[in-house]
C-alpha cells in the first residue's frame, strides 16, 4: 500500500481527511469520481517557492508566473493570483481565464508554437508582459498583427538550450528534436531581424527545459547557455529586461525526489549577480499545485485472470490521463486503511487496455463501495481529463481547514451534447 507523502492528506480516527474535513464526506458531498484541492497548500507552496526566490531577489528582480495549464480551474487561480502570482498562457482560452480570475495582464506571457492571429490580437488588446516566440513565421505574424492593430507588440524568443531534463520523453522539451522553442542562432536571427521595428520590442529572453525536473543542475546549464545569448544581444545594441527560465519544476510522485526550491534559487540568483537591469522570470505549474490534489475514487468491481488481478474503480483514463500516457505512478491510499494484500491493478470504465490508474499495487482486500485516494492530481489531472466514451467530467471541490466549497459541477449527460445539432 502507498505511504502517505507530506502534504494536506492524513489519517485520523482510521479514516483519510484532507485537510480538516473527511475524504468520505467529500464523496458524499460530491460523489465520486471527484478532484479535492487543499487551498491552504497551494497557499503554503506559492509562499515557500516566492521566499525562497526573495532570499535571493528583491520583488523588482523576480516575477512568478503560474502555468495555467497545470490547473486552470478559476478558483485555483484566483487564489494564486491572490498571493501575488502572475500567469504563463498557451492558448486563447487561458488567457480568458486568467483574466476572468483578475491576473493583472502586465503580469501575462504567452507561450505556445502555435498562437493564432486572433489569439494575438486579443492578447494584445489585453495589454500583456510579452509573447513568448517559438518560430521566425511566428515573429513574422505578430508583428503583422500588432501593425495592423498598431500596438507594439513586446516578446521574447525561446531558445533552445540543447539541455534534457530526466523527466519522461513526451515531457521534454529543452532539445532541437522537439516542436519547442528555436536554436541559439536562430533566435539571434530573429532578435536581430525585428530589434529595430516600430511594433515589435524584444524584452525578454525565454527558456524552458521540459517538465518534472528535479534537479537544479539542468537549470544551472540552459542558464548558461541563455546568460551567452543575453551577452551577445548586448554587444549588438539589444538590451533585455527580463529572463524567463521556464518552469518544470518536479515533485516527488512515488519513489521520485522534490526539487529542493533554496537549490534552484541560489543557481538562478548566482547567474543574474552583476545584471542589475535584468529581471528572473519563472513559470512553476505543478510544483505549486500537484500536492495539493487528491482524487478519489469508488470501487466498482472486482475480477481475476489465471494471470492478473483487476480492481475496477468508477475513476478512468479519461479523468486521470497521467498513467496512461506518462506510465506516471501516483500514490493510491485506501479512505480507510488496512492490511496489504496481493498486487492489484486498478481499471476503470474506459473501453481501452490502456485504462488503468495503476498495475501491480499492493492495496488492502477492496470490496465494492470502498473509496481510493490517487495523490499529488492536483496538476494535469483535471486539466487533461476528457469526455472520451462519453463520461461527464467530474466535479472539483476546494477545502480550507475544516471547509468545503464546489468549484466545478459535475457534468450531465445534457452537456455532453448540448452544442451539437
Amino acid at each position: 500500500m502507498g505511504s502517505l507523502p507530506d502534504g494536506p492528506v492524513s489519517y485520523h480516527g482510521g479514516a483519510l481527511r484532507i485537510e480538516g474535513v473527511a475524504a468520505s464526506r467529500i464523496a458524499a458531498f460530491a460523489g465520486t469520481p471527484v478532484y479535492a484541492y487543499s487551498a491552504s497548500e497551494i497557499r503554503r507552496r506559492y509562499r515557500e517557492f516566492d521566499a525562497c526566490l526573495g532570499a535571493r531577489l528583491s520583488r523588482r528582480k523576480r516575477l512568478i508566473l503560474y502555468a495555467v495549464k497545470a490547473n486552470p480551474s478559476l478558483s485555483v487561480l484566483k487564489l494564486l493570483f491572490s498571493e501575488g502570482a502572475g500567469a504563463e498562457v498557451v492558448s486563447g482560452g487561458e488567457l480568458a481565464r486568467a483574466l476572468a480570475a483578475g491576473c493583472s495582464p502586465s503580469k501575462i506571457v504567452f507561450s505556445g508554437v502555435g498562437k493564432t492571429a486572433d489569439e494575438m490580437r486579443r492578447a494584445l488588446k489585453a495589454g500583456i508582459l510579452a509573447f513568448n516566440v517559438e518560430s521566425a513565421e511566428e515573429a513574422l505574424l505578430l508583428e503583422t498583427t500588432a501593425r495592423a492593430l498598431r500596438r507594439p507588440a513586446s516578446f521574447a524568443v525561446r531558445v533552445t538550450p540543447e539541455v534534457r531534463g530526466a523527466g519522461h520523453r513526451h515531457i521534454a522539451t529543452g532539445t532541437s528534436d522537439t516542436k519547442f522553442g528555436v536554436p541559439r542562432r536562430e533566435a539571434l536571427a530573429i532578435y536581430r531581424r525585428w530589434a529595430s521595428s516600430r511594433w515589435l520590442r524584444p524584452v525578454g529572453l525565454h527558456c524552458h527545459i521540459g517538465s518534472q525536473i528535479t534537479s537544479a543542475r539542468p537549470y544551472a546549464k540552459a542558464l548558461e547557455l541563455a546568460l551567452g545569448l543575453v551577452d551577445e544581444l548586448l554587444a549588438l545594441g539589444i538590451s533585455l529586461s527580463h529572463l524567463d527560465m521556464g518552469g518544470g519544476m518536479g515533485i516527488a510522485y512515488e519513489g521520485l525526489r522534490s526539487l529542493e526550491m533554496p537549490e534552484l534559487a541560489a543557481v538562478l540568483a548566482k547567474g543574474l549577480t552583476g545584471r542589475p537591469g535584468l529581471r528572473l522570470v519563472l513559470e512553476p505549474g505543478r510544483w505549486l499545485v500537484g500536492p495539493a490534489g487528491v482524487l478519489l475514487t469508488k470501487v466498482l468491481y472486482r475480477k481475476g485472470t489465471p494471470r492478473r488481478r483487476f480492481v475496477v474503480v468508477d475513476a478512468a483514463m479519461n479523468d486521470l490521463l497521467r498513467p496512461a500516457l506518462y506510465e506516471a505512478h501516483h500514490p493510491i491510499v485506501p479512505v480507510r486503511p488496512g492490511k496489504p494484500a496481493g498486487p492489484v491493478d486498478l481499471v476503470g470504465p474506459v473501453c481501452e487496455s490502456a485504462d488503468f490508474l495503476a498495475r501491480g499495487r499492493r492495496l488492502p482486500g477492496l470490496f465494492p463501495g470502498d473509496l481510493l485516494a490517487v495523490l499529488q492530481t492536483g496538476a494535469y489531472g483535471f486539466s487533461m481529463s476528457s469526455q472520451y466514451n462519453s463520461r461527464p467530467r467530474v466535479a472539483e471541490v476546494m477545502v480550507e481547514g475544516r471547509r468545503l466549497r464546489l468549484i466545478r459541477r459535475r457534468e450531465t449527460f445534457a452537456d455532453l451534447v448540448r452544442n451539437e445539432r
